[in-house]
């Protein structure tokens, strides 16, 4: 049977398997429709309004300023609130919407199939982790059909409306493919670029999340794909999720053919579902009917079906599968890479007789957790270094490396400056040897599950040899604007914690919204390098392992990577090397605690250093005492609202346009 009339079966038993759970769920459907009529916006269970509404809250879904106006404009229970919460969502989007949805809008690829001499377009899909792609089942149904076929990214229009300039990857289903039939899915590898750049480093990718809450029936939801094969599209309006399955979405949009492999959003440019079908409108006999009415025949064509919905499989239906898989040690390895939120990442190291060649260069690196240097002088006389923070120990450099230069190749597209290759760029890494120096001060009394902030901070301040965590904890509060007179709003947080630095943890989970265990135990960090010569003398030692040994330094750096970054240039840079530019990002350079505590006590700007940008969150637990400029001088403090769960991620921070435009034009 030729390929594409076999496509074709395949998708049309998707059509029918949808119209009948379309025929399934018509008593559910109504319920829900009636609900929508009598005024009820969001027509779904407690629990799920429950489970939305927090995440909107955890994820920075609702612009905060419009979430304290919209619950306290009138007395709301808390069914009424959270559904309020929903609503501030669904109808008011941050500034960020735009530019969000652009970032996710890059990691789609047109899939076309080789046919009889020709390239006809065959669907859509989208990249899930650095180097795999996700579409249907019906576009890619098993390995020898995936490799005919070949994908482009950015086959869009510009700005000024006219085509980009795509670019072709093939696909590589020898390295992994995995596909499900009811589902409707495939998960495929691509090739590396023919600058040896994995896809997702140049491209970005979607983080999928096993976790709920994602949406609730009816929001809506955002479809972008190559519907009939033209360049890329965005159904954004009248569009809302009808009905939601144990393993399906039902929902409103437009979308036509080519869209099969299409990813389906949420107004956070989370993916909710992956789109496989329209849900068509059937007689009795559940024949599918034109949009005349007359019993549909293949000759018509899929345009004369009268399509009444849309389906889609739900993404943490398709993680659940994928876990259960039955994979080797190399492909677990690379559904590993889809990240924390899939639930699949697992302490796997497979044996190099049966991972792919990528797989084996990037788990031996990640054996001897080296820092990573670079062959070639990709950007003249500049070098660009990165220069990672706290709690690295026992990750892949390389990953870690992936991971900043896809952050910073968002920010680099935004802005209109060609990406980068990560292999360009130099990593030290000490997150190992970090570990090992204050590995033996790591106890905190009782197991892990009874560890509260205050149990934890009582530790840390016992643990400080120079008696200044409890001062670095407090300046940080104050700095954040906690009254100094100890009278501190507690509301929210379960109880009232006593003392100094308790009160102090409380004030900043308070204002930043990040856990005060995580910030007791962020700041102990920073209080240990800056209080054991021990433990700052086998940091910067294992940074300079792998300096470069010339040229100008770019020299990116995040947390306590903007500390260690400090000294590293007043103390340890070799005679005649200078540095072209410094970022800071999340950096807690800006108190005295900690300035005053450098090899050489700031705030002093380093005469090295040429430029200076500091990017900081208002959100971000860590940037206390920023911008910088107040303290250290003349300096570019750039301030970027990030995602609320990753305020202090340096992805989120890479991937600002501004913050990417200065790193771009120091290299370029």
């Amino acid at each position: 049977m030729p390929a594409t009339e076999r496509a074709r079966e395949e998708l049309e038993r998707q059509v029918t398997a949808a119209a009948q759970r379309y025929h399934d769920t018509s008593a559910q459907r109504h319920a829900i429709e009636e609900q929508l009529d009598a005024g009820v916006k969001f027509p779904d269970s407690p629990e799920a309004i429950t489970a939305r509404a927090e995440r909107l809250l955890d994820r920075g879904g609702v612009p905060p300023a419009a979430a304290v106006a919209g619950i306290r404009a009138e007395a709301l229970d808390v069914p009424d609130t959270r559904e309020r919460i929903i609503g501030i969502s669904k109808d008011l989007q941050a500034w960020s919407f735009l530019p969000r949805g652009a970032r996710a809008a890059s990691t789609i690829a047109r899939i076309s199939i080789r046919h009889n001499g020709r390239e006809l377009p065959h669907g859509t899909g989208f990249l899930v982790s650095p180097r795999l792609l996700m579409t249907n089942h019906h576009v890619l149904p098993d390995e020898a059909f995936a490799q005919r076929c070949f994908l482009e990214f950015n086959a869009q229009v510009t700005i000024e409306n006219t085509p980009d300039a795509a670019i072709r990857l093939e696909l590589d289903p020898g390295t992994f493919f995995s596909a499900d039939e009811r589902l409707d899915y495939a998960l495929v590898a691509v090739t590396p670029g023919a600058d040896g750049r994995l896809p997702g480093d140049v491209f970005g990718w979607n983080r999928l999340s096993i976790q709920l809450g994602k949406l609730v029936v009816g929001e809506p939801v955002n479809v972008i794909g190559h519907p009939s094969g033209r360049l890329k599209e965005i159904a954004l309006r009248d569009n809302a999720l009808q009905v939601r399955l144990d393993d399906f979405l039902h929902y409103k949009t437009d979308t036509e053919p080519g869209n099969s492999g299409s990813p389906v959003f949420n107004d956070q440019w989370e993916v909710v579902a992956l789109h496989h079908s329209g849900v068509p409108k059937t007689d009795a006999q559940g024949r599918v009917l034109r949009k005349d009415g007359q019993i549909w025949r293949r000759a018509d064509g899929d345009d004369a079906i009268d399509y009444v919905l849309n389906e889609g499989a739900r993404t943490s239906s398709i993680l659940k599968h994928l876990a259960a898989l039955d994979l080797g040690p190399a492909r677990r390895a690379l559904l590993a890479e889809m990240g924390p939120d899939s639930g699949l990442q697992q302490d796997i190291i497979p044996g190099p007789e049966e991972a792919p060649p990528a797989v084996v260069s990037s788990m031996r690196e990640a054996v001897a957790r080296k820092g990573l240097r670079v062959a070639s002088n990709a950007f003249g006389k500049r070098r660009l270094v990165f220069l990672h923070g706290r709690r690295q120990q026992g990750l892949d450099p390389e990953v870690l490396r992936r991971g900043w230069t896809g952050g910073l190749n968002h920010g680099l597209t935004r802005a209109g400056i060609a990406s980068i290759d990560p292999a360009d760029v130099w990593f030290p890494y000490y997150g190992d040897r970090l570990n090992e120096a204050v590995g033996h001060r790591e106890a905190i009394p009782g197991s892990f599950e009874e560890v509260t902030a205050a149990s934890a901070a009582e530790a840390f301040a016992a643990e400080s040899t120079t008696g200044a965590y409890e001062q670095l904890i407090v300046e940080a509060a104050v700095r954040a604007g906690m009254p100094q007179d100890g009278q501190v709003a507690t509301e929210g947080l379960g109880s009232t914690l006593v003392g100094a630095v308790q009160r102090a943890l409380s004030w900043l989970a308070a204002k930043t919204d990040v856990d005060a265990l995580a910030i007791a135990t962020i700041f102990r960090d920073v209080d240990m390098y800056l209080s054991d010569p021990k433990v700052r003398k086998d940091v910067l030692d294992c940074v300079v392992e792998t300096l470069p040994p010339d040229g100008e330094l770019v020299l990116v750096t995040h947390s306590l990577g903007t500390v260690v970054g400090m000294d590293l240039i007043a103390n340890r840079l070799p005679d005649g090397m200078d540095v072209s530019l410094l970022v800071t990002a999340g950096s807690p350079l800006g108190m005295d605690t900690v300035y005053s505590r450098l090899l050489v006590p700031g705030p002093k700007r380093p005469e090295k250093v040429r430029h200076w940008v500091n990017a900081w969150c208002p959100t971000d637990a860590v940037a206390i005492g920023c911008p910088l400029e107040n303290a250290w001088g003349k300096l570019t403090d750039l301030a970027v609202a990030n995602a609320r769960d990753r305020a202090h991620n340096i992805e989120e921070y890479l991937a600002h346009p501004d913050v990417a435009a200065a790193i771009g034009g120091a290299i370029s």
